[in-house]
């Protein structure tokens, strides 16, 4: 019977606040980690294709994010932390599919490059990091000083500069996903602190991965904030990786979570790493 997600809570302690996820299914382990102001709900939107086909997926707010504990320090040490608390509560340690979403994408690529032998494939949707300083840092401020006002702020500052075709979809998910968040102060801080942050060297470093990849682009009419050209630039220089993304003009894969789930489950099946049967 299908029982649907299960809840969990890492308690706070001296390696980090308290993270708060849910695990859905039984089966092939998959970790998916949300992006810089969203919450566990923003990486497939709520689909549950990959539970029904057997893998045991699990999802969790990031520090100071959705439910989880505010911290002192938001970088991509402290996430990467965070995730191997998960890991270790939720999963044990055999090789696991890690997938994210921008800061989440960063977070499982570092730990591709960190311990290799924890991860046996990837899924990297959104990547923005390009190297040290090569991020604009006052436009995440802007949204951090939106978040501390409102919700209705922060989708203002997000949508805008946007075309007409997106803007009204734009504005509603990012007041939506800012709605859900329990300390709004720690999530500024997360944005003003985190674009600051390196998740590792340099994009030249992730030659080294050597797991299967998939690497998924957002067209820039669409999504500008998570270029099309660092997508490529990330897919380019993983060996063997591979790049999916919608046509121009339609709206972003990374948006429609059950066709990522679909897409995600079809190129792990090509590489023998969907579940049996």
């Amino acid at each position: 019977m299908d029982s649907g997600p299960v809840s969990f809570s890492i308690p706070e302690g001296d390696d980090g606040p308290e993270i708060r996820g849910e695990v859905d299914g039984e089966g092939t382990a998959i970790v998916l980690c949300h992006g810089l102001s969203a919450t566990r709900r923003y990486v497939v939107h709520g689909s549950r294709h990959l539970p029904r086909r057997g893998y045991r997926l699990t999802t969790y707010d990031a520090r100071g994010h959705g439910e989880s504990g505010a911290a002192d320090v938001y970088d991509y040490a402290g996430l990467a932390g965070d995730l191997e608390r998960v890991v270790r509560d939720r999963e044990g340690t055999g090789p696991v599919i890690f997938g994210g979403h921008s800061m989440g994408c960063h977070t499982v690529a570092r730990r591709a490059l960190e311990s290799p032998g924890s991860v046996s494939a990837l899924i990297l949707a959104g990547p923005v990091f390009v190297g040290p300083g090569g991020e604009d840092e006052t436009r995440w401020d802007a949204r951090a000083d939106a978040m501390e006002e409102s919700p209705e702020a922060f989708a203002d500052v997000v949508s805008e500069g946007l075309g007409e075709a997106v803007r009204d979809t734009v504005w509603r998910i990012a007041r939506d996903r800012a709605r859900l968040h329990l300390h709004p102060a720690a999530v500024a801080e997360a944005l003003r602190q985190i674009p600051r942050s390196s998740p590792f060297g340099s994009v030249d470093e992730l030659a080294g991965i050597e797991v299967p990849v998939l690497v998924v682009a957002s067209q820039d009419d669409t999504d500008p904030s998570h270029p099309y050209a660092v997508a490529e630039a990330w897919a380019e220089a993983i060996p063997g990786a591979e790049m999916v993304s919608e046509d121009p003009g339609q709206s972003p894969l990374v948006w429609q979570g059950g066709k990522l789930s679909r897409v995600i489950d079809d190129f792990l099946g090509r590489h023998g790493l969907a579940p049996a049967g």
